[in-house]
């Protein structure tokens, strides 16, 4: 399959064209219109070398509110709130912390000042969200993503303090519940999110739910 060079039009190549990595354009830019549209359309923006690239990898990685697990540890955190949770109270600081924290196996971030600036200006939009946990008065981890309709794409979440991002995660997907969000989109694999219940759909099945619910 080709790999598509975007151009100042908004609409996306059919995501079932993506290369067997998931990747199916680059270029373009970041403004609101082509994020959401990409959103729309089973897409998310990662960047390498300053330019950025678009994504819609089969499988796809999702987790399903009602699958949430929660181990008996975390159990216990959360009954004796052993982190105070917000959501939208430091999406800045959220998101900065995404950028900055060391993760196993890579050398950088994809999350550039471009990325911040647009996500930020999401954010701002009411369509990105951030989840904080809190610890006497330090925030100790988090995540941020975007909602639309029933449908919440996660990012990217970092953990100052052990168990911190799954306390936050764990908080979050509960109250995407009670706001009848029915998927949310992790995007690719990770160790993590799999002991949270997410698992991999094809992308066909991912694109009928998103066409569902978004």
């Amino acid at each position: 399959m080709p790999i598509f060079a975007l151009d100042e039009n908004l609409p996306f190549p059919d995501p079932n064209l993506a290369e067997t990595d998931g990747l199916l354009a680059f270029g373009g830019d970041l403004s609101t219109a082509r994020l959401i549209e990409a959103y729309k359309s089973g897409i998310f923006p990662w960047f390498e070398d300053d330019v950025p690239l678009w994504w819609s990898p089969d499988p796809r990685f999702v987790l399903f509110p009602d699958e949430l697990k929660i181990s008996s540890s975390m159990k216990t955190l959360l009954k004796r709130k052993a982190f105070s949770f917000t959501i939208n109270k430091a999406f800045a600081e959220v998101i900065r912390n995404c950028k900055s924290v060391r993760r196993d196996g890579q050398a950088g971030t994809w999350i550039t000042e471009e990325m911040q600036t647009a996500y930020t200006e999401l954010h701002n939009l009411g369509y990105a969200f951030s989840a904080e946990a809190w610890n006497e008065g330090e925030l100790a981890g988090g995540l941020y993503g975007i909602k639309m309709g029933k449908m919440f794409f996660g990012e990217s979440m970092f953990s100052h303090q052990s168990n911190a991002s799954k306390y936050a995660f764990i908080s979050m997907v509960d109250q995407l519940r009670t706001e009848g969000v029915e998927l949310i989109d992790c995007q690719v694999y990770t160790a993590h999110l799999e002991s949270l219940g997410a698992r991999m759909i094809p992308r066909k099945e991912f694109l009928k739910l998103l066409n569902k619910y978004k």
